[in-house]
């Protein structure tokens, strides 16, 4: 009978101590006072994932960890990834985390005519990327946030970003209007990456698209300062008023010293200008000039043209400006 009375005494002792860690260590805020981050590698065990946690201090103990986790938890595998354990995150919290999949999301952002150069700026400041990758091809990276995780390579991440513009672009050349200016997709990215450049009011990006498919089609320069500004930064802000030398060098790019479009885009354009150079304003205009609040004022002839950029100098005096 006393070896019974013991026993019982025991278990009751064990159930005591089960029910404690299971309060603290299992359904409890856990031990990491701020976020802390955790890779659990490919083909980890739950025993390499609770040793991976245990070390960065998302857990008390990665033995008691895994027998809840046995025990309590609903068999789901752990899946791979880098996760941002939130601070006092319980340990049955970290297991859901896990088994979701809820891996931290890390973004390279490429905002609309952002040129190449600049992506690959972005890319090789992103934290977590390895690999070397040359600077994309101008015009092939199609703009938006881009997510990825620790350990991927900028080479992956610059293809995603070009399947991505190829995508959009054969899905845009689809829904073409006729009678455009431009005769390939190619062209298309061409004159968009202009268009992206000469506005930042999105309702004004059809008009702008119509003025240069005008002049286009009557065989008119184009007569843009970006396209100047691009073979002297590769798209970079130019900082300084563009030379009367720059305006007359035949570079390929300067459609102020020759017809048509430039040999090749000045940036990436984003979705909204590849759209408007396919559907184009109903529109006569042939010139525009900045109208002082940011965007542009539009004129069909020349006439109403200078009569506009008067008024823009007189802007321009006003504000010491010139």
């Amino acid at each position: 009978m006393r070896k019974l009375g013991c026993l019982a005494t025991l278990l009751v002792i064990l159930g005591g101590a089960t029910l404690g860690w299971l309060t603290h260590d299992w359904l409890g805020a856990g031990p990491a006072a701020k976020p802390v981050a955790v890779i659990v590698p490919e083909g980890a065990t739950l025993a390499r994932a609770a040793n991976e946690l245990q070390r960065a201090g998302a857990i008390r103990s990665a033995i008691r960890f895994r027998g809840f986790a046995r025990l309590l938890g609903n068999g789901q595998a752990i899946k791979a990834g880098e996760y941002a354990v939130p601070a006092h995150a319980s340990a049955s919290d970290v297991l859901t985390l896990l088994q979701e999949g809820r891996v931290r999301q890390r973004l390279v952002a490429v905002p609309e005519g952002f040129p190449s150069i600049l992506v690959h700026e972005a890319l090789m400041k992103a934290d977590g990327l390895v690999g070397d990758v040359a600077v994309p091809a101008e015009g092939s990276i199609l703009p938006d946030s881009y997510a990825y995780q620790k350990g991927d390579t900028r080479a992956s991440v610059v293809a995603r970003m070009q399947k991505a513009m190829r995508d959009y672009l054969a899905a845009a050349w689809k829904r073409r209007k006729p009678g455009i200016a431009v005769s390939t997709p190619e062209q298309a990215i061409i004159l968009a990456s202009i268009v992206e450049k000469e506005t930042g009011k999105p309702e004004e990006r059809r008009k702008v698209a119509a003025v240069y498919a005008n002049r286009l089609k009557r065989g008119m320069p184009l007569q843009a300062d970006p396209t100047v500004i691009y073979p002297i930064t590769k798209g970079k802000p130019l900082g300084r008023r563009i030379l009367q030398s720059e305006l007359r060098a035949k570079n390929g790019y300067n459609t102020y010293a020759e017809a048509g479009l430039p040999v090749g885009p000045i940036a990436n354009p984003g979705r909204a200008s590849i759209d408007a150079v396919l559907d184009p304003a109903r529109s006569d205009a042939l010139y525009f000039v900045a109208d002082g609040t940011g965007g542009h004022v539009f004129a069909n002839t020349l006439e109403q043209h200078n009569a506009n950029v008067k008024k823009w100098y007189a802007i321009r005096h006003a504000r010491g400006e010139m």
